[in-house]
Parts: structure tokens; sequence; C-alpha cells
């Protein structure tokens, strides 16, 4: 698996667990529609969660984490 999708939100914007193509260590891939100016962009998964985890991309990601810890 190289890419996961984290979220999708309704306007086209994507969030996606990946690797940073030039660092290779995990990241957050935000994939905007093209009317937010289809930038791609790679954001370490520390600074992702530091930076605003109250978005529900931030929340898809932290219960991705949260299932590879058993109960």
């Amino acid at each position: 698996m190289s890419e996961r999708v984290l979220y999708q939100s309704s306007n086209g914007d994507a969030w996606l667990l990946t690797r940073d193509p030039v660092s290779k260590m995990p990241a957050v891939k935000h994939d905007p529609n093209v009317s937010s100016g289809g930038q791609i962009s790679y954001t370490d998964i520390g600074k992702f969660l530091r930076d605003g985890a109250n978005g529900p991309e931030h929340q898809a990601l932290l219960n991705l984490i949260g299932t590879l810890i058993d109960d």
C-alpha cells in the first residue's frame, strides 16, 4: 500500500497517509481540489496533528492510529 485515504471532504479535498517523496518518512498528503489551487503538499505527521487536530482529517488520522492499539 503506497497511500491510504484518511478523509475526503465534500468539496473534493483529500488527505492521505503516505510517504513524503523526498524524505521517504510517513506523511499526510493534502490533495486539494482544483478551485483551491490544486497544489499537493506533504506534512510530517507530528506537525499535521500539532497544527490543527480539530478537523475531521485530523480525527481520521487519530482514529486510524487508535486501531493499531489493542483494547
